[in-house]
């Protein structure tokens, strides 16, 4: 009895342990149903909006520059000073050329020499009148002689100061040696050293840059807008500023110029645009700042609105999957409008309480 139970009872255990196993695994195999999350339709604002890159500079910025080649004797500002029409700059010492300087100063000595002659035949010729010797019209002749050779050596004079130092004492603070600000604002950079050879400006050279100086209290956005969005913008428009350096606040422009012509940037073309930035009162942007803005193309407020991914497309016709009974879906045509890039309008065929499928959203068990 004993030697058929045991063997049974193996069997038995063998068997049962076989049976679970298969139902184990024949219940893990089993997919488990996938569950769609939904959403609804809501009442949102929709914004179409293109976005251009640039940077926020002053709408007026000079660059000061020499009227004489030399070296600078000495600068007066720095970058941060804040300076007003006629505020002196910088001074430059000219250094005079050889062959000039040796004319002038040749000049110089042939008018002393025609001066004394003249000082002479003067002095001696008035007593001649005085005296009644010599007709008054004689003794004139003598006496503007003198007159221009005093006028000539008194230019002559000047002319070799002019060529030494650059100015005159006759001259005061006219002299071109001295550097002047143009306009009043702020200067910005002095991209020279004292010390440092400068070149006048002239129709072969540009000329070297003292200092640069702007008004800082206009200031203008700088930027570029792709061909394929610069057809929907107009001049007048409003422009929302991103300032990189100030990100807790946004500025307004309004736009001001759109470039005629396009430029190939990366392959693309891009057109140039400028806005008038609106600062508040003593509100200061540094130059060069880089920043974004958005211009809004298209706006709808409060119009009934999906989000755009939910959207499937049959035959180039939109249309979602509306729940009608739980995770039973029906496809329902829409009419839709305006979009973001996010969020759509939606026309006709959806109110709020419907529960459209979201394909890409799961139920996680």
């Amino acid at each position: 009895m004993r030697r058929i139970l045991v063997p049974t009872l193996l069997v038995g255990g063998l068997v049962g342990l076989f049976i679970w196993t298969g139902f184990f695994l024949y219940n893990k195999n089993q997919e488990k149903p996938i569950v769609y999350k939904t959403e609804s339709p809501a009442y949102r604002d929709i914004i179409n909006k293109t976005v251009a890159t640039g940077s926020v500079v002053p709408r007026k910025e000079i660059e000061i520059k020499p009227q004489v080649s030399g070296l600078v004797k000495a600068i007066y500002v720095e970058p941060g000073d804040v300076v007003k029409t006629g505020d002196l700059i910088a001074t430059v010492r000219i250094i005079p050329n050889m062959v000039t300087l040796n004319n002038a100063e040749s000049r110089v000595k042939r008018a002393e020499i025609s001066l004394k002659n003249a000082r002479r035949d003067y002095e001696r010729n008035k007593k001649l009148a005085e005296e009644g010797v010599i007709a008054a019209a004689v003794y004139q002749q003598f006496e503007l002689t003198y007159d221009n050779a005093k006028e000539e050596m008194a230019a002559a004079k000047d002319n070799l100061e002019l060529i030494r130092e650059g100015a005159t004492q006759r001259s005061g603070n006219s002299s071109n040696t001295n550097i002047r600000a143009t306009i009043s604002g702020m200067v910005l950079d002095v991209p020279v050293e004292e010390g440092n050879s400068v070149i006048e400006a002239n129709t072969f050279n540009d000329g070297t840059t003292i200092a640069v100086i702007a008004n800082m209290d206009e200031m203008i956005f700088e930027g570029k807008v792709d061909e394929s969005e610069v057809g929907k913008i107009s001049e007048g428009m409003d422009l929302l500023l991103t300032i990189g350096a100030i990100e807790e606040e946004k500025f307004h422009a309004k736009l001001e110029h759109i470039s005629p012509k396009g430029v190939a940037e990366n392959g693309a073309i891009q057109f140039e645009i400028r806005a008038a930035v609106q600062l508040k009162e003593n509100q200061f942007i540094r130059a060069g700042y880089s920043a974004n803005a958005d211009i809004v193309l298209e706006r709808k407020d409060s119009v009934l609105a999906i989000s755009e991914s939910l959207l499937i497309f049959e035959d180039n016709k939109p249309y979602v999957e509306v729940e009608r009974i739980f995770q039973r879906f029906e496809k329902v045509p829409v009419e839709t409008g305006l979009s973001d890039g996010i969020y759509i309008e939606v026309l006709s065929g959806l109110d709020t309480d419907a529960k459209i499928k979201n394909p890409n959203a799961i139920v996680e068990e």
